[in-house]
């Protein structure tokens, strides 16, 4: 007998044994081998290993694709946070407000900056920062907000900008798990001094290591970046200013910007897969990603949240499903941060990283790999 259909998602009872990765990268590099091999014997043969006119095109051809007039690209995505916070006028001492639900670096970068991240609950449906939260974290000494774009959807801008405008804040964007993403028909990074990205490998537009880059439309936020990621310097030998060695590096550029080319595209195979998991998963007893109004999501991560996780999680991987946990650990409960200031109870973070589990999910993904995801999730939830 054939198998009940559900629409157009297939719901078998699924016996292949292979293994479905977390992220699987050699998808997308297969796409893009030949012209990469290409660009990069170019380079091999110019010998413009650092800036060159791979970074200058790749810069340019990114801030077109955010919709904004620079891209300035750097070392790592840490840098870019750090260098887009100094760049923006971010000082020693200041205070910087941050959502406890992200990654260590955005508020490393913050403290190697000089400033003080103080940590803000999130909103219990997206898990993003919850802009009721930031009232309670602002004192005489706060000149930043810090959204994060997690996930691959962007924070409440609109709340975030009012807050930052009424109290003379500056806003800075973590943009690095949302590449493509829009909100209200904007392009993700559009609503801040400055917005930093990462191209981390396993990031939407990933390098094949480490990368990254800051969005702006201020020729003087551009120009101070420029100046930061360069040793301080404009002129060689001449230095300004005390900067960093943070540069994108040419191969590094040559990479991006033939994976640029297929974002949209990639992008687009990620939403179908997310909708699929939606599917598949709607009569299960876990609580599935929700996509906030206004927002398009392009899903760098497919989350949802069960209180067994680790239960949930063994039995995952003992049947081959490569499910992850982004993040464990909230930011303010690690030892680095143990004396960082909280602006009152931090709940949500900290029951959603007991909650929280990735499921596979990248370009190629085929509905068969996520059928059997959907198959081990529910005997793993015993449903």
């Amino acid at each position: 007998m054939a198998p009940e259909t559900k629409g157009t998602i297939v719901d078998p009872v699924v016996s292949d044994t292979t293994p479905v990765p977390l992220v699987d990268l050699a998808v997308t590099h297969k796409e893009v081998a030949e012209e990469v091999e290409a660009g990069i014997a170019a380079v091999m043969s110019t010998g413009a290993f650092v800036g060159g006119p791979d970074v200058a095109a790749f810069e340019r051809e990114f801030a077109e694709f955010s919709g904004r007039s620079h891209c300035v690209g750097l070392g790592n995505g840490t840098d870019a946070v750090e260098l887009a916070l100094r760049a923006a006028g971010v000082r020693t001492g200041d205070e910087v407000i941050v959502p406890a639900n992200t990654f260590f670096a955005t508020c490393g970068a913050v403290a190697r900056a000089g400033a003080v991240p103080v940590f803000v609950d999130v909103d219990d449906d997206t898990l993003l920062v919850d802009p009721e939260r930031l009232g309670g974290a602002l004192t005489p000494r706060t000149r930043a907000v810090l959204p994060v774009h997690l996930y691959g959807q962007v924070a409440p801008m609109a709340p975030v900008q009012a807050f930052a405008a009424a109290h003379d804040l500056v806003v800075v964007e973590d943009a690095a798990q949302a590449q493509g993403a829009r909100q209200d028909g904007r392009s993700v990074g559009t609503g801040s001094a400055a917005a930093a990205t990462s191209f981390y490998p396993g990031k939407n537009l990933g390098a094949y290591g480490d990368a990254g880059a800051v969005l702006t439309d201020s020729d003087d936020v551009a120009g101070r970046l420029r100046l930061l990621g360069n040793h301080g310097s404009a002129r060689k030998y001449v230095h300004d200013t005390l900067g960093f060695n943070s540069r994108l590096d040419t191969v590094q550029a040559v990479v991006l910007r033939a994976k640029l080319r297929r974002l949209a595209a990639w992008n687009a195979q990620r939403v179908a897969a997310a909708a699929r998991y939606d599917e598949l998963l709607a009569d299960l007893p876990v609580r599935r990603p929700v996509v906030a109004e206004g927002n398009e999501p392009v899903w760098h991560l497919y989350v949802v949240r069960t209180p067994d996780r680790d239960e949930v999680l063994a039995r995952l991987q003992q049947r081959g499903i490569g499910a992850g946990i982004h993040y464990p650990v909230p930011v303010h409960l690690q030892p680095a941060f143990a004396d960082a200031p909280r602006a009152g109870s931090l709940e949500v973070s900290e029951r959603a990283a007991g909650e929280i589990i990735s499921l596979p999910l990248y370009p190629g993904i085929t509905p068969d790999q996520q059928a059997r995801v959907a198959e081990a999730l529910r005997a793993a939830l015993g449903a």
